[in-house]
């Protein structure tokens, strides 16, 4: 059954595969692995990377227990700490050295988003005050530093003067403002609120929700709008399938965590019609494509698209009863299980495969996307949801 795989999958082959690469000398988790599994202990280590480990092996804690789990998030948090906070002028860096030097002193808001996400998630499993405080510090300083009039503003150099977003932007594309950036600060605000419960971190979130739906959700065509100039005018024809299976369950989350009810009712009728449009134009052959750029498709299967739709699924089956959902959901998780799962010992998923299921290995196997915040969290989702399939 799907809760007893994902429960498996998580205990006994990510987990199991993240501890490996735990830097016992200079802290932190090793940043970089190729597609042969060879680590490059003197690679980058992201900060991207790091405080999505952190996220989730305080979440493995959390739902799980284990010495281990907490002992690892602690070694996460201490470099994020020591390494990754410019003291000087605030905010965290964009990308590491192996030895926690900085390589790129980049300021952008999509990280300082999972830095929230991380430490509110760590005080949540620890206690650790600290990380709290330090939450606030980074809080504080993007609603400072990231806001203008219409929303957030994205990629700044290291003392905070507006540079080109290049991180966050692609098909040839330069893009001001994301919604990608909009959905992970939602998404880190809402631990952060379930943390700290201060009514300023909720303001900020209803804020975000409401740039949510009345500049990126696409009420016409019932999509996610991707990229969008200083003023928040979307540029390019995009649909990302990824991101909007995504959001329809991070978002659900963010309202309920708010507790409001009339947020809740009117975006868990957004969001069953985007997990509507994802079921009838991206899922395919098992899985679910990629995304689609003007009117190309781009079919190959990407690790964190398969586990956010697997996750997206089961949420839009508990709040519209429609079975179709739920066996999407197991008919996608049989695929990553089958395909998408490297088989080869000591390995984790591929990052990368095509329509057929032949693995591609221009991603590699870790770096500083690539990760277990997707495929573990996915499984933390299932199990806590208690929602079983057949697969």
């Amino acid at each position: 059954m799907l809760i007893n795989e994902c429960k498996q999958e998580l205990n006994g082959h990510i987990i199991p595969f993240w501890n490996k690469l735990r830097d016992n000398e200079y802290g932190g988790f090793y940043g970089q692995m190729d597609n042969d599994l060879n680590v490059d202990k003197k690679g980058t280590k992201g900060v991207i990377l790091n405080s999505r480990i952190l996220w989730f092996y305080s979440s493995c804690y959390r739902a799980e227990g284990g010495e281990e789990n907490l002992s690892n998030a602690r070694h996460a948090y201490e470099f994020l700490r020591d390494k990754c906070v410019d003291r000087e002028n605030g905010g965290v860096y964009w990308m590491m050295n192996y030895d926690g030097t900085v390589n790129d002193g980049m300021k952008h808001t999509y990280n300082q988003a999972f830095a929230i996400y991380a430490l509110s998630a760590y005080y949540l499993a620890s206690g650790e005050k600290e990380a709290l405080e330090l939450a606030y510090e980074l809080f504080n300083t993007v609603e400072e530093k990231c806001t203008d009039d219409v929303a957030y503003m994205e990629a700044f150099t290291a003392d905070w003067k507006l540079t080109d977003n290049d991180a966050l932007s692609e098909n040839g594309l330069m893009a001001d403002k994301t919604m990608n950036t909009v959905l992970h600060l939602i998404e880190g605000y809402t631990v952060f609120y379930e943390a700290a419960k201060d009514e300023r971190i909720a303001e900020r979130l209803r804020f975000l929700l409401d740039i949510s739906k009345n500049k990126i959700f696409d009420a016409v065509n019932n999509k996610l709008l991707v990229f969008f100039d200083k003023d928040m005018n979307v540029i390019g024809d995009i649909h990302s399938y990824g991101h909007d299976i995504e959001a329809t369950w991070l978002i659900d989350r963010a309202c309920e965590t708010l507790g409001d009810e009339k947020l809740i009712k009117e975006w868990r009728e957004i969001n069953l019609k985007i997990a509507e449009k994802i079921y009838n134009i991206a899922f395919e052959n098992g899985a679910v494509n990629n995304e689609r750029e003007d009117n190309k498709i781009d079919r190959k299967r990407v690790w964190w698209v398969q586990a956010e739709s697997i996750v997206g699924f089961i949420n839009a089956y508990e709040h519209s009863g429609d079975k179709k959902y739920l066996d999407t959901a197991c008919t996608v998780w049989k695929w990553v299980r089958d395909v998408q799962v490297d088989k080869r010992d000591g390995s984790e998923w591929w990052a990368e495969v095509d329509f057929e299921g032949k693995p591609m290995p221009k991603v590699t196997m870790v770096n500083e996307w690539k990760c277990p915040y997707h495929n573990g969290r996915m499984c933390l989702e299932v199990m806590a949801r208690g929602v079983d399939g057949q697969v």
